[in-house]
Parts: structure tokens; C-alpha cells; sequence
């Protein structure tokens, strides 16, 4: 079993002072944990798998293709790969869990 703690890899996220920390990676997926400041710029470009976020902590509006929503603690969004994406008007600290399958490059 491999088991994580939200608090423990916000903590290492922040000491290796990168927005991503991915923190576990399988055959078949990846998981990570993204970091957005409250006003940040979200400096994602498409990715070659599909993705899931999941938010665990703050509050911001995401468009995926065309459409867009407002997200906060608890949302769930899937990305299609090749979509492109991006959080913005971020106006608490996000914290979101992602999930890519096939795992990311």
C-alpha cells in the first residue's frame, strides 16, 4: 500500500519550491499535487494524457476548451488530453490534486 498525507506533500511541494509535485506514478497513472497563489498565473499548456483535478483546498474559475466553471473544495474536473486548460481568476490558494492517465511524461 502507498499512502499519502495532503499536509506532508504541501510541505515537501513548498520545500522544493515548485508549483507540481507529482508523488506517485504507476503503470497506468500518475498523481501530483498543484499549487496556484491567489492571483498566480496558471502557465499550463495541453498535455498528451487525459487528467483529472480534483480541488482540495481554494477557489478559482478553470476553462477547458471553450467552456468554463468556477471551482472550489470539492469540485472535480476532467481534461481531455490535448485540451487546452487553464485555472484563472484564482482568488483563494489552490491546492488541487491531478491525476493523469496514462502517467505524465
Amino acid at each position: 500500500m502507498k499512502a499519502f498525507r495532503l499536509d506532508e506533500l504541501e510541505a515537501e511541494r513548498a520545500a522544493n519550491q515548485g508549483a507540481y509535485l507529482q508523488f506517485l506514478r504507476e503503470r497506468n497513472m500518475s498523481v501530483g499535487l498543484y499549487a496556484l497563489d491567489a492571483g498566480q498565473h496558471d502557465p499550463q499548456t495541453p498535455h498528451h494524457q487525459d487528467e483529472v483535478y480534483l480541488v482540495v483546498s481554494g477557489r478559482a474559475s478553470i476553462t477547458v476548451g471553450l467552456e468554463t466553471t468556477e471551482v472550489a473544495r470539492g469540485s472535480v474536473v476532467y481534461v481531455p488530453a490535448g485540451v487546452a486548460h487553464k485555472f484563472h481568476h484564482i482568488s483563494e490558494d489552490l491546492r488541487v490534486l491531478v491525476v493523469f492517465s496514462p502517467p505524465e511524461a
